[in-house]
């Protein structure tokens, strides 16, 4: 799992692709916007940082799946779908 800084910065460019900042120690409190960047509210942040973990584990549970049942159908000479293909080899 990325770091919470990580995960911050990929909310903040989630919700603006254009905003330019700073932070201090991982700390979304010391958010420094810079450039003009209008702030964007903490709350609005950590709240697309939990939108963002559940898009990731929803998509990483979908790979899983798609792996399970590529091998069931290969094992029962059926074809693959593209994301079960993809999900077993890349």
């Amino acid at each position: 799992e990325l770091n919470i800084m990580t995960n911050i910065s990929r909310a903040i460019i989630a919700i603006n692709p254009d905003a330019s900042f700073n932070t201090t120690n991982n700390d979304v409190d010391t958010i420094e916007w810079l450039d003009g960047t209008t702030p964007i509210a903490k709350e609005s942040i950590l709240a697309k940082v939990d939108e963002l973990l559940e898009a990731e584990a929803a998509e990483n549970a979908k790979k899983e799946t798609d792996k399970t049942n590529a091998k069931a159908k290969l094992k029962a000479g059926e074809a693959l779908s593209d994301d079960e293909i993809a999900a077993l080899f890349g």
